[in-house]
C-alpha cells in the first residue's frame, strides 16, 4: 500500500494485486509502529491520523525487569504506537486510492516472466477464475513469506525455524494487565498480551515442551497454562474468537533485486515477532524503493541501474540486522541454563545504566539509528537519517518532514541562497534563531528522509554540482523518460 501510494503520487501508473477480498481489512498481525516508521508516515502526512488510533508506550520492557526509556530518542515520536495493523492499512489504502493507484482485490498472481524491457504478470480472479495479463516496466513482490513472486524468480529463501508451536489467539480478559503491553518469559515459557483497543486482546504463548504442529487444534486451557507460567497469571482469559498455531522462521533472500523485479517485506526477510519489527521493516523497504523507481521511470536518475541496485545494497544489510536483533531478543527471553540466564540478568541490570549502549539498542529497535553506507564520493552524514530540521516559514511547512511531503529531494540552505538551475527538487531554508548563530550548512535530503549530501559551507556552484550528480535537470529528464510508464 505504501509503495503503491508513493508511485501513484509520483504520477506513475501502478497496479496493486491483492488476493484477499477488501472485507478482510479487519485482520491484523502487527501492532507496534516504531518511531522511524512514524517519521516516514509523517513525510506523507499520515502520522498524526495514525497516532490518534492507538496508544503510546514510552518504555520498552523486553525481559527480566529491564526498562528502556524511549524518551531518549531524538525524534518527534519518542514512543512505540500500539495500534492494530488494519488501522495502518486503512490510511495507506485511502492514500493509494486518492493518488490514483489501481487496487485489484480478489486477484492472485499465478505466473511471472520478464525480458529486457517488460515484466509480464498472469493474474486470476479468485471469485470466478477469470484470467488477465499485466505488462509493466517493473514489479515488486510484497507478497509475504510464501511469496509467489520469489518462487517465480527461482530465488532461494535460506534460514531455519527458531520457534515452533507458538499459539495465537484473540481473547477477552477479566483482569487486564496494568501496562499496555504484557510480555515476559522464562526457561519454560513465553507470553505476550496486547489490546486491540475494542475490548479484545491478542495473546501469544509458547511453551518449551510444545511439540504440536501448526495445524493441530488449540485449546484455551493450554494457552492459559502457558501464560500463567510466563506471566504469573492468565489475566482471566476467556471467550476466544480465534485461535491458531504457527512457527517462527529466520530467513532472508540473497538478492532483493532480480532484473526488473524486486522483493520487499516478508517476501525478502522473515524473523521472530520479538521487537515488533516485521511490518516496520517492510514499510521502510517500500519507502527506500519507491522514490528510486519513480526517479528511474521519470528519467531523473543520472545512473538508473546503479540507483536501482542501491535498494539491495542498502536494505539487505538492514534485513540481516533485523534478523539478528529479533533473534537475540527471542533467545534472551527463552534462555536456559544457569550461564545464559545469568548473562541475561546481567544484561537486564547493566543496559539501562549505560547511556550509549541504551541509545544504540533503542536506535536499532526504533529504526532511528539505521544508517546506510555513504554513496561513492560522499562522506558522513550522507547515508544517515535526517532529523526533522526546523525551517523558515514557507509553502512547504516549518519542518523538514513537512517539506518531504512533496515526494522529491529537499535542499536545505541558509536564507538567500539560489535554487540550482533546472533542479527537480524542493528548496527550503534553515530557520533563523535569535539565540543561536546562523546555520551555514547546505544539506540535500533524499525523498526517504536520508541525507544524500551535505557541506558545512558550500558555494552556489558546489551546491549545483552536488545536486546535478544526483538529479538530472528537468528538461533532460523529460526527454529521457518519454511517456508515462506503468511501475
Amino acid at each position: 500500500m505504501l509503495l503503491a501510494g508513493d508511485l501513484a503520487a509520483a504520477g506513475l501508473s501502478v497496479t496493486l494485486v491483492e488476493r484477499r477480498p477488501r472485507t478482510a481489512a479487519n485482520l491484523t498481525r502487527a501492532f507496534a509502529v516504531h518511531a522511524r516508521t512514524l517519521e516516514l508516515l509523517d513525510a506523507r502526512g499520515l502520522a498524526d491520523a495514525l497516532v490518534s488510533t492507538g496508544r503510546r508506550i514510552d518504555r520498552l520492557r523486553p525481559f527480566g525487569g529491564m526498562a528502556l526509556s524511549l524518551q531518549r530518542l531524538r525524534t518527534r515520536y519518542p514512543f512505540v504506537l500500539i495500534t492494530p495493523q488494519y488501522e495502518t492499512e486503512k490510511l495507506l489504502e485511502r492514500r493509494a486510492l486518492s493518488t490514483g493507484a489501481d487496487i485489484r482485490y480478489d486477484s492472485e498472481l499465478i505466473g511471472l516472466t520478464q525480458d529486457r524491457d517488460t515484466v509480464t504478470l498472469d493474474l486470476r480472479r479468485t471469485t470466478d477464475g477469470a484470467r488477465t495479463t499485466l505488462h509493466a516496466r517493473h514489479a515488486v513482490g510484497a507478497d509475504g513469506v510464501r511469496s509467489t513472486v520469489r518462487t517465480a524468480l527461482g530465488l532461494p529463501f535460506p534460514g531455519q525455524a527458531v520457534v515452533r508451536s507458538m499459539i495465537l489467539a484473540d481473547v477477552r480478559l477479566t483482569d487486564p494487565p496494568e501496562d499496555l503491553l504484557a510480555v515476559d518469559g522464562n526457561a519454560g515459557a513465553f507470553g505476550f498480551l496486547v489490546p486491540f483497543g475494542d475490548g479484545w486482546y491478542r495473546a501469544i504463548g509458547w511453551h518449551r515442551d510444545g511439540r504440536a504442529r501448526d495445524g493441530d487444534p488449540v485449546g484455551l486451557d493450554e494457552l492459559r497454562s502457558i501464560l500463567r507460567t510466563a506471566l504469573g497469571t492468565d489475566h482471566g482469559m476467556h471467550d476466544p474468537r480465534w485461535m491458531s498455531r504457527f512457527h517462527s522462521d529466520e530467513r532472508q533472500v540473497p538478492h532483493y533485486r532480480s532484473g526488473r523485479v524486486f522483493l520487499a517485506g516478508d517476501a525478502a526477510h522473515v524473523h521472530s515477532p520479538a521487537g515488533g519489527l516485521g511490518m516496520n521493516t517492510g514499510l521502510q523497504d517500500a519507502a527506500n524503493l519507491s522514490w528510486k523507481l519513480a526517479a528511474v521511470l521519470h528519467g531523473h536518475a543520472p545512473d538508473p541501474e546503479a540507483l536501482l541496485d542501491s535498494y539491495h545494497r542498502e536494505r539487505h544489510p538492514v534485513g540481516r540486522l533485523v534478523l539478528r536483533v529479533s533473534g537475540a531478543l527471542v533467545r534472551s527471553v527463552m534462555a536456559t541454563g544457569p550461564v545464559r540466564r545469568t548473562a541475561r540478568g546481567l544484561g537486564a541490570a547493566l543496559l539501562p545504566r549505560i547511556g550509549p549502549a541504551q541509545d544504540r539498542a533503542l536506535g536499532l529497535v526504533s529504526g532511528i539509528g539505521i544508517a546506510y553506507p555513504p554513496p561513492p564520493g560522499a562522506r558522513r552524514p550522507a547515508g544517515r537519517r535526517a532529523p526533522d530540521l526546523a525551517l523558515e516559514d514557507g509553502p512547504h511547512g516549518r519542518r523538514l518532514y513537512e517539506a518531504l511531503r512533496t515526494g522529491g529531494f529537499v535542499l536545505v540552505t541558509p536564507p538567500g541562497r539560489p535554487t540550482p538551475p533546472g533542479a527537480c527538487l524542493t528548496h527550503v531554508h534553515w530557520r533563523t534563531e535569535r539565540r543561536t548563530a546562523a546555520r551555514t550548512a547546505c544539506v540535500l535530503v533524499r525523498p526517504d528522509g536520508y541525507v544524500a549530501w551535505s557541506a558545512p559551507r558550500a558555494t552556489d556552484a558546489e551546491v549545483a554540482a552536488a545536486v546535478a550528480a544526483r538529479l538530472l535537470p528537468a528538461a533532460t529528464a523529460a526527454r529521457t523518460a518519454g511517456p508515462a510508464q506503468k511501475a
